[in-house]
């Protein structure tokens, strides 16, 4: 499975807005010069992630975005899916019907088994434990 750049560049919103929620509501234009993204795109990655009660904003002069949970409440599985369409790793396990063998294929099980254990890998995974990680590194 291949991630599409809406969810690694999500992680990173998600992730810079962790590492300086101290400050307060910060501006698209802080996190685009940190994060090398244009600020156009963390527009549109903003959006979905305020939707998911992810993110809170402010407007005016001093307002900006906000986590709207903790980090440790942020699951890298939970962004996954956010910003992923196709979440199954094949066609036929998010939808059956994309499938006229789904009831005597062989493999399937196995791509349902590959499935769930990367979903479980990214819920145990919190943003907090990412920040923690780069405070050992």
């Amino acid at each position: 499975m291949k991630l599409t750049t809406k969810t690694r560049y999500g992680t990173r919103l998600v992730i810079d807005l962790a590492q300086h929620q101290a400050q307060g509501a910060i501006q698209m234009s802080e996190i685009s010069l940190r994060q090398n993204i244009s600020v156009k795109y963390l527009e549109q990655l903003i959006r979905p992630l305020k939707q998911a009660d992810l993110v809170t904003s402010t407007r005016g002069p001093k307002g900006g975005h906000m986590l709207a949970k903790k980090p440790e409440e942020i699951t890298l599985g939970e962004i996954t899916r956010l910003f992923e369409s196709q979440t199954g790793l094949v066609d036929c396990i998010s939808n059956s019907e994309k499938c006229s063998m789904v009831d005597d294929c062989l493999v399937r099980d196995a791509w349902e088994r590959a499935n769930k254990a990367l979903y479980d890998e990214l819920d145990s995974i919190t943003i907090a434990d990412l920040l923690k990680k780069k405070k050992i590194d």
